[in-house]
């Protein structure tokens, strides 16, 4: 465990397309916590998760502490200020940014990425082919404190990085291709809606999820094969 990273992940519960979708549950456990056990599971760094501090998230921090993660909350909209006033309270070099809207995170992507990260002295990574919903984004501290100081957009405080990757800011940005092995852009592995969720559910079942071991993302792509795919719903 490095005491030098934080794993944030950012969750609410008033999601606007399917609201209360981080306690709703795929094969016994809530989503939240199928994306908190996948993360802890790296095995890196602590995770923290960044909820709001309104009262329909209270349910959430609940859910979060029953995990063993701790929890920072803040507004519910300036997720940048909230992800920066979280990291402040570890003081960590590295910060690996996730969603609650990810079941099948690859809990093994924060180690690739922050390699390459370290390696070419970079200020944020994320991987590119996997299953949308499967990897997470790397990026120093430093970065995260610079963007929340300078970004002033509503888009750029509600999405946490676009300040930092867009072009011109700056910043040390890379993308970076997942192993070839895990290469499926074609798969949508997030939650945003019911037929996401439903998909999901029959995905790990079709994997053998149980609560008394792993899925691996390799898993969970193979099963994945095996089900028919959701219709896309329109917001």
């Amino acid at each position: 465990m490095r005491a030098d990273v934080l794993i944030l992940l950012q969750a609410r519960m008033g999601s606007a397309r399917l609201p209360g979708k981080s306690l709703m549950p795929i094969l016994g456990r809530s989503l939240v916590a199928h994306c908190v056990t996948r993360l802890q599971q790296a095995n890196i760094g602590l995770v923290m998760v960044a909820t709001s501090s309104r009262a329909e998230d209270d349910i959430l921090a609940a859910e979060a502490g029953s995990l063993g993660a701790p929890v920072y909350r803040g507004d519910a909209y300036d997720v940048l200020g909230r992800m920066r006033a979280a990291a402040a309270l570890v003081n960590p070099t590295y910060i690996v940014r996730a969603t609650a809207d990810n079941p099948a995170v690859d809990s093994d992507s924060i180690g690739r990425l922050l390699s390459v990260l370290e390696r070419d002295a970079l200020d944020h990574a994320v991987e590119s082919g996997l299953p949308c919903g499967a990897t997470v984004e790397v990026l120093t501290a430093s970065a995260l404190r610079t963007a929340a100081a300078r970004a002033t957009a509503a888009d750029d405080r509600e999405h946490v990085t676009t300040y930092l990757r867009r072009e011109g800011r700056g910043f040390k940005c890379a993308i970076v291709p997942g192993p070839c092995e895990l290469q499926r852009p074609d798969l949508r592995f997030t939650v945003d809606t019911r037929a996401d969720l439903d998909y999901m559910r029959r995905v790990f079942r079709r994997a053998g999820y149980s609560d008394r071991r792993s899925i691996s993302l390799a898993e969970l792509i193979a099963a994945a094969d095996a089900v028919d795919r959701p219709d896309r719903e329109v917001a």
